[in-house]
């Protein structure tokens, strides 16, 4: 395949992936929550099959949940999904102080 055509292939599987993404965001998700938990799942769909996406999306939400709203799960749930986080930059992330932490700065 000559590079042009590679690079069209590319550009419209991309612009078809991007378009089937779009399906998942939620409808008040704001576009920075969007762009943080989109970032996750593209970032995590190759290790998911096509019948198990909906579990991607579960775990997105928990991240996201976590990241924007200062959510905890338990700690292997929490551990799965900041791994599959890992390098997923979001910018301007709000920061939580955890009642853990409230009652060691007393001490």
């Amino acid at each position: 395949m000559e590079d042009s055509m590679l690079d069209d292939f590319l550009k419209r599987n991309r612009e078809m992936a991007d378009h089937s993404l779009e399906r998942l965001r939620g409808l008040s998700e704001s576009d920075k929550h969007w762009t943080a938990r989109r970032s996750f799942l593209v970032r995590n769909l190759s290790d998911y099959p096509r019948d198990r996406l909906d579990y991607l999306v579960a775990l997105s939400m928990v991240w996201s949940n976590h990241v924007f709203m200062g959510c905890r799960y338990s700690d292997q749930l929490m551990e799965k999904v900041l791994d599959m986080a890992d390098g997923v930059h979001v910018e301007d992330a709000p920061h939580f102080t955890t009642r853990d932490e409230i009652m060691q700065q007393r001490k």
